[in-house]
């Protein structure tokens, strides 16, 4: 009898720990599907623009991506699009070390 139920107990921690593997696995799917969504139109750009502008005219000195993102409180996703926006319409300028600045 001792045997049926260290090897039921055994079983019952296996189940366990597979269940919280795949339920934290489905909770990293959840929070990646949530972060890379990001709507893509030409007023959500522009607004993300506008934040990356307002980040660099507060600092006054050249950032990368990540600091950027940091000061305009956006994700660095969304900071490649403004980036974008405003090197097309020339109000930036390349720094070297993947910097940017306001022309």
């Amino acid at each position: 009898m001792a045997e049926k139920k260290a090897t039921t107990k055994k079983a019952t921690e296996t189940n366990a720990a597979v269940a919280k593997t795949e339920t934290k696995a489905k909770k990293s799917a959840t929070v990646k599907a949530a972060v890379a969504e990001v709507a893509i139109n030409a007023e959500n750009i522009g607004f993300k623009a506008g934040d990356v502008y307002q980040a660099l005219a507060a600092v006054g000195q050249a950032l990368s991506v990540k600091e950027i993102a940091k000061a305009a409180k956006i994700s660095e996703e969304e900071t490649l699009l403004g980036l974008g926006w405003l090197f097309k319409e020339g109000k930036l300028l390349s720094e070297a070390n993947n910097k940017v600045v306001l022309a």
